[in-house]
């Protein structure tokens, strides 16, 4: 979809091709993270799987959380999506999850297309309000 040059995203990418390569499109968001998580292991690349994310609101923590599928090398939100394709709504979902954890970048990857389909998200810690 674009041009990737960081390694570690490219890494996550490349596992992300391989699972949908080997799996196809036509199954569950858990199958492709269980693959997924599998890949990840194989190819050494660091992650935690359903990491939760507090959200705070005027300085303090609310009980709402929200769930990453994954944090790969401490840094990438990585969520697993297998939906016809990847909507505004995909997006600001990832985008929410990274300013609630202050990191800087997110892949979303949809499973359920012919072709695996990504896309990057960068959050600068800016905001509509800034």
């Amino acid at each position: 979809m674009e041009n990737v040059t960081d390694p570690q995203t490219y890494a996550i990418i490349g596992a992300a091709m391989k699972v949908h390569a080997e799996l196809g499109r036509g199954f569950l968001e858990a199958v492709y993270q269980d693959a997924l998580e599998i890949e990840f292991r194989n190819q050494g690349i660091p992650y935690e799987r359903e990491k939760r994310i507090d959200v705070y609101y005027s300085g303090q923590r609310l009980s709402s959380h929200y769930i990453a599928d994954f944090v790969c090398f401490g840094s990438i939100v990585v969520e697993v999506k297998a939906v016809r394709e990847l909507t505004e709504i995909e997006q600001a979902q990832v985008f929410n999850y990274l300013k609630a954890t202050r990191l800087g970048k997110a892949l979303l990857v949809n499973f359920a297309s012919q072709h695996l389909q990504h896309k990057r998200i960068v959050w600068t810690g800016r905001t509509n309000s800034d």
